[in-house]
């Protein structure tokens, strides 16, 4: 019975009991204990197999949930943008450290190098965060860094510029796709004064 009921739920887990009792079955010395969980029984491994799968399935279920502040939807705020620009300038602010690093104490490059590898700048406040807890004077140098380059982008950055190049890339995106798309009468070559000439 219980075989049944688990082929429903896990073909692999209703195989392996099947063997278990025909090896039962043929003959074979059966050792038992009151510590050891008989073979009517599911084993602890198999168990614990079955829950993590429909904990996984569960898992997946809640990743596609739909969050409001991933979308388009910039109706009051722009703080994902906001967000998308700290962690820029981390990462920025990082790459610049670790060149200056490299030029000036070898040791601690190689030290931040390693921390680079295993963590992710582009996550900005979590980053700063873990290295501050680690090195307060790299993770202070790279937080002045990120504001120093964020000041100097603020000097440069024309924003009539920036828009005028969404705008115009846009347009030429547009352009291509429409090139794509349209059907372009063919020409007949042989037909015509092509063929005239030819007598």
């Amino acid at each position: 019975m219980m075989i049944q009921a688990l082929s429903i739920s896990s073909p692999s887990l209703a195989a392996s009991l099947r063997r278990r009792e025909a090896a039962s079955r043929k003959g074979l010395a059966k050792l038992s204990s009151p510590f050891l969980w008989t073979d009517s029984r599911i084993s602890a491994r198999m168990l614990w197999q079955i829950v993590n799968r429909l904990s996984r399935r569960q898992m997946r279920v809640r990743k596609m949930e739909i969050v409001d502040e991933l979308g388009g939807q910039y109706e009051h705020t722009f703080n994902d943008v906001k967000l998308q620009i700290r962690n820029y300038f981390t990462f920025k602010a990082v790459r610049t450290v670790l060149h200056q690093l490299y030029e000036m104490n070898p040791s601690e490059y190689t030290w931040f190098y390693n921390y680079i590898a295993t963590n992710r700048p582009g996550e900005g406040k979590r980053f700063l965060q873990a290295l501050a807890k680690e090195r307060q004077v790299l993770a202070e140098r790279v937080m002045v860094t990120r504001l120093h380059l964020y000041a100097k982008w603020i000097k440069i950055c024309d924003h009539e510029k920036i828009y005028k190049e969404i705008s115009d890339e846009n347009l030429e995106l547009m352009r291509e796709r429409l090139m794509e798309t349209v059907i372009w009468p063919v020409d007949d070559v042989g037909s015509g004064s092509d063929s005239d000439s030819y007598e």
